[in-house]
């Protein structure tokens, strides 16, 4: 049996996906609101880099007269950016907490609401960036971002671990959880709906910061549940966070590589 060519590849990603919810869901840590209530949180602990390997990748691609749709637009982090490069962006984010933290731009549309169900007229390019960790009917999401790019696809997506405390503290407190998707999966679901991708691995330091010790317990606290251990998880985080040049707290997680898929959409 050749594994690789006869395994159904999107049913190993929903098995992932759905295996990690119910883990989740079992701890009462479910995701229904998680991104309304940790929006300011992982907006702040990502500001303050100095480049976005993503961005830097895209440029040869932008021009004044190009548009871009980024699915899973979150707080702007590439939306905006790109609104100052490119004739027009279209923002889809269905958490109202992101939305309310994405700030206006005159070349800028919104769209609340999931992917699934959005309406969006086609864009020149499609962005879709650490979105797909949770999406359990992959092939459909995907084939969905081919059908509305004019030019190319760019799907962008860690192969790691995601470098957040509670994943190491939920080993420490002795419940490994079923890991997320990671871009191997994500190839090897493209290779199966028959798209052949260009492949481009990033790698950037992995060093999200947190305003206080405060922040960091109340991202861990969320993550882990009734799991959560009051003692050994503020000790843990006591241990482990280190100031960083402003100020604030930060989580050395080492390099983090992430793998960018992009393609000439088919024709139908």
């Amino acid at each position: 049996m050749d594994l690789v060519r006869e395994t159904d590849w999107t049913a190993h990603w929903r098995n992932l996906v759905e295996a990690r919810q119910a883990e989740a869901e079992a701890a009462g840590a479910g995701q229904r609101g998680y991104w309304n209530r940790r929006a300011a949180g992982f907006k702040a602990s990502l500001q303050g880099r100095s480049d976005d390997p993503f961005l830097d990748f895209l440029e040869p691609w932008l021009s004044p007269r190009k548009t871009v749709l980024d699915v899973g637009a979150g707080w702007g982090r590439h939306a905006l950016p790109l609104a100052s490069r490119v004739d027009w962006v279209t923002a889809i984010e269905p958490a109202e907490g992101m939305r309310e933290l994405l700030e206006p731009a005159a070349n800028l549309t919104v769209i609340a609401g999931a992917w699934e169900d959005a309406e969006a007229a086609p864009a020149d390019l499609v962005i879709c960036c650490h979105v797909l960790y949770g999406v359990a009917e992959v092939a459909s999401f995907l084939l969905k971002l081919e059908t509305s790019a004019r030019e190319r696809v760019f799907v962008y997506m860690r192969d790691r671990p995601p470098p957040l405390p509670a994943e190491e503290l939920a080993a420490e407190l002795g419940f490994p959880r079923t890991r997320m998707p990671e871009f191997r999966d994500l190839w090897l679901v493209l290779r199966q709906l028959g798209i052949d991708p260009d492949v481009t691995m990033l790698r950037y330091p992995a060093r999200p910061v947190y305003a206080s010790l405060d922040s960091a317990l109340e991202e861990a606290r969320a993550a882990l549940g009734e799991r959560w251990d009051e003692a050994r998880g503020r000790a843990f985080l006591e241990a482990r966070l280190v100031p960083d040049q402003d100020g604030r707290l930060a989580w050395d997680a080492g390099e983090m590589v992430s793998g960018v898929a992009h393609w000439q959409p088919r024709k139908t």
